[in-house]
């Protein structure tokens, strides 16, 4: 055959010849893993701060795959195992032990119970929990309390984080309240967490013991069925900057959801650099 030519199709042609669309790079496919950091972003006292676990890692939990659950059992259903895999739980870091007082003039304010049984320093205290000015209340018969968690979690693609109490803890007392939670994109808005109350009984105290389950954090990925991640992350410098151009924005405008595209267009390509340290375990 000259050269130059080209074989003729059919039987003997070169089975090592392929169509150029193959040879064109494609794109690498996505992580199994949809790979999710978390920090705590405080200057004192950081190591109080346990690190986030999944419901399905909880000691009981484990206790109960160790025995060799039923086949059929609760243990073994792969909705409930999904749930908990996608589920994390935040344990408390210090034990809570508040009241609210209301005064003659009708004002309130937190203290610890009368057995002085929290562990907090009260000036620390003072630091930590928060009343919330009534205006801002979503009822105005019932106070909302906050206490600073100042966790931060953050991608590098589209998560939401949702913010839930821990359903899935039972408490011989239950607490007298409602916890409030919440839900944003921490691609884009990876803010620091606040715990927060709706007090409904302010004739009861507020217990909560260090260690505790305190909330549960549940994550949204663009495909739902994709296993998620945590590790451990960095606050590296371009973290830092993107997390100073949206702290306290509250305090300046209403409404913050609007400001989500603006906050995507200005964030680095990379949010998340993992710790180069172990990760830490609660």
């Amino acid at each position: 055959m000259p050269e130059g030519a080209s074989r003729p199709p059919g039987r003997g042609a070169s089975r090592s010849v392929r169509p150029a669309w193959l040879s064109l790079t494609r794109p690498r496919p996505a992580s199994r893993f949809c790979e999710i950091g978390w920090l705590v972003d405080t200057e004192k006292a950081g190591l109080i701060y346990g690190a986030p676990r999944a419901l399905g890692r909880r000691p009981d939990a484990l206790a109960a795959e160790q025995r060799g659950p039923n086949p059929k059992g609760v243990t073994r259903c792969p909705a409930l195992n999904d749930l908990e895999a996608k589920t994390f739980e935040v344990p408390c870091p210090v034990d809570l032990s508040l009241r609210l007082v209301q005064d003659d003039k009708g004002k309130l304010r937190i203290t610890g119970t009368a057995t002085g049984q929290g562990s907090v320093n009260r000036q620390h205290l003072a630091r930590m929990v928060f009343l919330l000015q009534r205006e801002r209340w979503r009822d105005p018969r019932y106070p909302v309390v906050q206490v600073v968690a100042p966790y931060r979690f953050v991608a590098d693609e589209e998560v939401w984080l949702n913010q839930l109490p821990p359903y899935d803890h039972w408490r011989e007392t239950p607490w007298p309240g409602l916890l409030i939670g919440g839900r944003f994109p921490i691609d884009v808005w990876p803010r620091s967490l606040m715990w927060a109350l709706e007090w409904r009984d302010i004739s009861k105290p507020l217990e909560i013991r260090r260690g505790e389950p305190w909330f549960y954090l549940r994550f949204e990925t663009a495909v739902p069925a994709r296993p998620v991640r945590l590790v451990e992350a960095e606050m590296t410098e371009a973290l830092r900057r993107h997390c100073q151009a949206l702290d306290g924005v509250t305090n300046y405008v209403g409404q913050t959801f609007q400001l989500f595209a603006e906050a995507r267009a200005r964030r680095p390509k990379q949010l998340l650099t993992r710790a180069e340290r172990p990760n830490r375990r609660g």
